[in-house]
């Protein structure tokens, strides 16, 4: 089977997602999935969609993740593994949708606007 291939995004982080037949190995930007995601949870959310369709040692899956940081990087991991998934088989999708897997959290941040410190908060006013 030729690599399928899908991208996740996730507030600034980009995850190319290249997934191939194989015995489950993970990985990303040249290293172990483990060693990347120090965090229990975050490797628990990258395995999330492998799990539900128990399929995490059918697929070798390579990955190269761009900017954000670990939780946006995970996240965005996850929605790219997802997306391959379905590309190889279609039937998946209800149990991934079910999941909210297949949701691309549109949330960015707000840029800052002139003569404010940040993009909401006001100087500090005071009349006298």
């Amino acid at each position: 089977m030729e690599p399928i291939n899908a991208i996740g995004r996730r507030k600034a982080a980009v995850a190319r997602v290249y997934l191939t037949d194989g015995k489950g190995k993970i990985t990303v930007n040249d290293r172990d999935y483990k060693e990347y995601f120090g965090a229990g949870t975050l490797q628990y959310v990258v395995t999330q969609p492998l799990n539900v369709l128990k399929v995490a040692d059918k697929y070798d899956i390579n990955a190269n993740l761009d900017g954000g940081g670990p939780k946006g990087q995970a996240e965005a991991l996850r929605l790219g593994i997802t997306r391959a998934l379905i590309k190889i088989d279609a039937e998946s999708k209800p149990a991934l949708k079910a999941e909210g897997f297949l949701t691309r959290d549109p949330r960015e941040v707000e840029r800052k606007k002139p003569g404010q410190p940040k993009a909401r908060k006001r100087f500090q006013f005071s009349k006298r």
